[in-house]
């Protein structure tokens, strides 16, 4: 028995599947064949730069994607270090006020270089702190009020009394709210 009386003999057993697959190729091929071979060239050429064109702003997305995804990391990447620092930011400012009493100017010069250094480069790293002051209106996206007492002046009625701890901000994030005082 040959290959060719094998195939004969699949094709005479499956009847239905001969006459399933001539029809679809006959239907497909019908359309194919009114095409010059030119015309073939020209769609399969036309279906290539398509998916070309697809591919190639797909990657250009992805491209401008993770750039943007770095960038943003960038930014970000020291928040937990700073975090760490501004307790200690907050420490400055409170031995600053308490050496201000005293008549020594020359610890008052020492702490206020140190502590002059220590800012700037926090700020050089993109630490900034949030301009919030007494008599600004309170706004709850950038402040956070810890209470609300009777305000003193009737014109500092649901605005910011005093400021408690300073906030900062981290490029455009802010890292700690500052906490004030309402008045109400």
């Amino acid at each position: 028995m040959t290959t060719e009386n094998t195939e004969k003999d699949i094709m005479n057993e499956n009847p239905v599947a001969e006459n399933t697959e001539s029809t679809t190729t006959e239907t497909a091929v019908e359309p194919a064949e009114s095409l010059t071979p030119e015309q073939k060239l020209e769609e399969e050429l036309a279906q290539e730069k398509d998916k070309f064109l697809r591919l190639f702003a797909e990657f250009e997305n992805y491209k401008r994607r993770t750039a943007k995804e770095r960038i943003d990391l960038f930014k970000t990447a020291n928040q937990e270090v700073l975090q760490a620092l501004l307790p200690v930011i907050d420490d400055f400012d409170r031995a600053l006020i308490e050496i201000k009493k005293t008549d020594n100017d020359v610890l008052l010069q020492g702490v206020a270089l140190i502590y002059d250094k220590f800012t700037s480069t926090l700020s050089s790293k993109g630490l900034e702190v949030v301009a919030v002051q007494a008599g600004d209106a309170f706004d709850a996206d950038y402040a956070e009020a810890i209470t609300q007492i009777p305000s003193p002046s009737p014109e500092l009625k649901g605005k910011i009394v005093d400021v408690i701890e300073k906030g900062y901000k981290l490029g455009d994030k802010i890292i700690r709210f500052p906490k004030v005082v309402v008045g109400n």
